[in-house]
């Protein structure tokens, strides 16, 4: 899975990355070293022939979801199972985004219940491209309240990197594959699932950082820097 990530490169350079044609944000969204969710979040999406860059709650909400609270547990979707599932087949099959980080977080057991938090990223230390799905969604209770888009991350198994941290890791495109990814009028399930493989085993590297990234009040860039697991738990 994943649960935290690092969005902490500036939109200008994101846009230049991904081919933008438009930032489209009603208002800054903050570099963040500890993204958790329902953060507010920046998104690549094809939309009328235009790239945008632009921002979204994490947790997708569901165009029929009666409350934003079921987007707590849909911060990401298995790729296995998405068209199975009536939370994301009609986003998986129009509603298709990449999610720029930095990097991400996932923890490994330690012995007793302590887990020991690391830091991956690209080897290159270029943002990294998740694919995500996203959907509109408004109130039906309150038809004058604001439409909110929101968004998930895609996960699938792990590549030999990861398989020491998690089973899971976040679906990564490669460069070649974002058009055909976030291109509306590709719907085609087959080809789509052909693109949400396990990353290439050369892709990131990793290394262990602080326990503070545990809470998510900590947002700072200390939170990446490799500190060794012998000091952090004695």
């Amino acid at each position: 899975m994943c649960g935290r990530f690092v969005q902490a490169s500036a939109p200008t350079l994101l846009s230049e990355q991904f081919d933008v044609d438009e930032i489209a944000l009603e208002s800054p969204v903050p570099a963040s070293y500890n993204v958790a969710p329902r953060a507010e979040i920046l998104t690549v999406l094809d939309r009328e022939d235009r790239r945008l860059l632009t921002s979204m709650r994490w947790g997708l909400i569901p165009s029929w979801a009666d409350s934003m609270a079921l987007g707590d547990r849909m911060i990401n979707a298995r790729a296995e199972t998405l068209m199975e599932k009536a939370a994301f087949r009609p986003a998986f099959e129009r509603r298709r985004c990449i999610i720029p980080v930095d990097g991400f977080y996932e923890w490994r057991a330690m012995p007793g219940s302590k887990k020991q938090p690391y830091y991956i990223f690209a080897v290159s230390g270029a943002p990294l491209a998740f694919a995500g799905l996203w959907e509109s969604w408004r109130d039906r209770a309150n038809p004058d309240s604001p439409r909110i888009r929101s968004c998930t991350v895609i996960t699938t198994s792990a590549n030999t990197t990861m398989q020491s941290l998690h089973d899971r890791m976040p679906v990564i495109l490669d460069a070649d594959d974002w058009d055909r990814w976030l291109a509306p009028e590709i719907g085609d399930p087959g080809e789509l699932q052909a693109l949400l493989t396990p990353a290439a085993d050369d892709l990131l590297a990793l290394h262990p950082v602080s326990p503070r990234v545990n809470g998510a009040g900590f947002d700072d860039e200390t939170l990446i820097i490799r500190e060794d697991p012998l000091t952090l738990f004695p």
